[in-house]
């Protein structure tokens, strides 16, 4: 066998695209030739075949979907006289089977896109296939019509020979055709019209057109045939399904056409049926497939939007119920027993979801993966929603038995009731979606109801989590510096740096509203990172204008480490580099940890702290007396400085101060010089909480009684003039 060449001269790559794509060809033209009225060869029929098999691997693979390319190429089957109904569904068969299979790699595209894609293709081809059938074939009606009324006209002047010709329209038509008179009364049918009602020639003639009366009739059809019969119009298209005898049911397109005499009389009536039962249940399946998951064979996510936009838009005094559910521990199912095992557990969930949704008004859908929703409409949703929850957790909380053992399925519900016509399904489904996650923190396998003011909170979270990056390029941080000043003498010791966040919309926000998100999302790093360079080139500024202070040294800055810096290895790496850039002395930076994140610290996690304090960089425990740690593991840890948490403070406000809580400072603060610790005490809010203080021998102090946080030329002007 010869190698294919391309248009270059270079052969084709026999696993390439182009291989590949004449193979998927090659099948396709196989399975459809033999049922192809074409004058052309195989291989003639398969250079046919061969641009639109690149348009539908060109549309799958296309970055914005869109499945219109598919469409034309089921018009242009027609246009080749692939007519016949096995051509449809053999090409169907072949794009199911083979287009993924030898075309669906590269480009990034998941197999799961993919095969989502080939049906929504399947589905664009088969209604391209269809609408160019259906337009060829209501041309040839139309032809058939006006030769039908020329034969009928002919055959008052011209008798036999007139007759002949009608009667070869009439019998080889391909589609039915039936003449009836004014009163409707069945007069002729045509062969083809007889086999479509099931063969019977008699049981037509002897019928009225107007018992052909079925419940889905549209509206409109028996008055389109009323202003018929009266000579009001020339004639009427409708689609309109008919019971055969077997009550069975016959879906058609139908047009009807006035047939009148020499004079323009109205005087018949000529109906020309064409058999869409096949078309349609194809498209009833196409539309099942599109609607409903193919896992469970629940409503997917598109139906379960067209119901809720229904129930969202009911008239005045309807609502609305929906649970939104999300398995806990999920993926630790996929991740020990494998994906089949876990798709076998969803649609064992499927169907307990569905035995708990049977009342009027409710049903279940799959989101996906997961994810399940339940909605329930009515008047009274109120109290049947919250029932539709604990039905669900009840049903759940039976184990699943799964491959020789027993799964216990826990699920956390979010539940959003209310009102139609006040929200649209977007709106719903996120405060879903956002209750749904505070009864999985509250701990699962409960429901929670929807909170407006917790969803507000949400969203704003949700949104500052997303413009933290881009904040962080943009310079809207900024540094305040709260100062550090000597109890002894009152003198500034230096600066603690407080990151705010400058937000376009939201104004400056403290760092309890971005360092969790910022630590979520793993930005604390270079955010963190910015704020060291910072506040030490702020530091060296300092000491260039104000060499040194009344404490014998220069002013120094204390920076916050987050948790998560504390475990990136480049911590090290980074405060040598921001260091040896500004020119600052090591010994003029306090690095702050919370106590809570060294308390059972190993000592890999304390080596980069024990590198830095011996290059100098004093290390700070803060917040300290909140983790109940060991004080003996103070001799362990690489610190120089104590930071007495606020709470220490605030109950010396109390007159007299609680007695047990000076005794435990007391205790701390000779502890730690015991241990040649420096202690500093945060909150000083009055001069008698400081007097007390220095008193007690702590040694430095920050709270608004000295200064609040501010701009860092505050610090210069302080260290020259006393903070007090």
């Amino acid at each position: 066998m010869s190698t294919p060449i391309r248009k270059d001269g270079q052969p084709v790559d026999p696993d390439g695209p182009e291989s590949r794509l004449r193979r998927f060809a090659t099948i396709w033209s196989r399975a459809i030739f033999p049922v192809t009225a074409t004058s052309l060869t195989r291989p003639e029929f398969e250079r046919h075949l061969l641009p639109l098999a690149r348009r539908l691997i060109e549309a799958l693979h296309r970055r914005h979907f869109d499945p219109a390319p598919a469409h034309e190429v089921g018009a242009a089957l027609v246009g080749v006289h692939c007519t016949d109904p096995d051509a449809l569904s053999r090409t169907l068969g072949v794009v199911d089977s083979y287009l993924v299979l030898y075309c669906g790699t590269g480009g990034g595209l998941r197999a799961e896109e993919a095969r989502a894609r080939c049906a929504r293709l399947q589905h664009a081809l088969a209604a391209g296939f269809a609408q160019a059938l259906r337009e060829r074939t209501l041309s040839e009606q139309e032809a058939i019509a006006r030769s039908a009324l020329s034969a009928r006209s002919a055959a008052e002047e011209a008798l036999h020979a007139t007759e002949a010709r009608f009667r070869a329209v009439f019998e080889g038509a391909a589609v039915g055709i039936g003449i009836a008179d004014l009163e409707g009364r069945v007069l002729e049918v045509n062969e083809t019209l007889t086999r479509m009602f099931g063969g019977v020639e008699g049981q037509l003639r002897s019928r009225n057109v107007s018992e052909w009366v079925h419940p889905e009739d549209a509206p409109q059809v028996w008055k389109l045939y009323e202003e018929l019969v009266r000579g009001e119009r020339d004639h009427y298209r409708v689609e309109k399904p008919y019971y055969r005898g077997d009550g069975t049911v016959l879906w058609t397109n139908l047009t009807v056409s006035l047939l009148r005499d020499a004079e323009g009389r109205p005087q018949y009536q000529l109906a020309l049926l064409e058999d869409t039962t096949e078309r349609r249940l194809l498209n009833l399946r196409l539309r099942y497939e599109a609607t409903h998951d193919a896992l469970t064979g629940l409503p997917n996510r598109t139906l379960f939007f067209e119901r809720l936009d229904k129930a969202l838009a009911a008239g005045e005094g309807k609502r609305f119920g929906l649970c939104y559910l999300d398995l806990d521990g999920f993926k630790a199912v996929n991740d020990s027993l494998g994906h089949s095992a876990g798709d076998r557990l969803l649609v064992e969930v499927a169907d307990r979801l569905q035995s708990c949704a049977t009342g009027p008004g409710e049903m279940v859908a799959r989101l996906g993966g997961d994810e399940f929703v339940a909605l329930t409409t009515g008047t009274d949703t109120l109290r049947e929603v919250d029932e539709l929850a604990s039905r669900i957790l009840n049903v759940l909380a039976v184990p699943i038995r799964l491959e020789g053992r027993e799964l216990s399925v826990r699920g956390s519900i979010g539940v959003v009731e209310g009102p139609a016509g006040e929200r649209g399904p977007a709106e719903v489904l996120r405060s879903a979606d956002i209750t749904m996650y505070r009864a999985k923190a509250a701990g699962g396998n409960r429901f929670e109801r929807a909170d407006p003011e917790a969803d507000a909170r949400a969203i704003t979270r949700h949104g500052l989590t997303n413009a933290l990056p881009a904040a962080l390029e943009r310079g809207e941080f900024f540094i305040e510096y709260q100062p550090l000043v000597h109890l002894g003498d009152g003198s500034v010791h230096g600066a603690e740096a407080l990151v705010r966040w400058s937000h376009p919309q939201h104004g400056v926000l403290g760092p309890d509203r971005f360092i969790p998100l910022a630590e979520h999302t793993g930005l604390i790093v270079p955010l963190g990172r910015w704020v060291m360079a910072e506040s030490v080139r702020q530091a060296r500024f300092w000491q260039e204008r104000h060499p040194g202070s009344r404490a014998g040294g220069p002013l120094r800055v204390n920076v916050n480490l987050s948790p998560t810096q504390l475990h990136h290895p480049g911590l090290v790496a980074d405060t040598v580099e921001v260091l040896e850039r500004s020119g600052l002395e090591p010994g003029a930076l306090c690095l702050e940890v919370t106590e809570s994140a060294l308390i059972g610290a190993d000592d890999d996690l304390l080596k980069p702290l024990r590198q830095l304090a011996d290059m100098g960089v004093d290390i700070a425990l803060d917040d300290f007396g909140t983790g109940y740690s060991n004080l003996a593991n103070l001799r362990r840890l690489p610190v120089s400085v104590l930071k007495l948490d606020r709470s220490f403070t605030q109950s010396m406000q109390q007159h007299p101060a609680d007695p047990v809580d000076i005794k435990i400072v007391e205790g701390i603060v000779s502890l730690a010089h015991s241990l040649h610790l420096a202690v500093t005490v945060e909150g000083v809010e009055t001069g008698a909480q400081a007097e007390q203080l220095r008193e007690l021998g702590c040694d430095t102090a920050q709270g608004w009684y000295y200064a609040r946080p501010g701009a860092p030329d505050r610090i210069h002007s302080l260290a020259l003039t006393d903070a007090v």
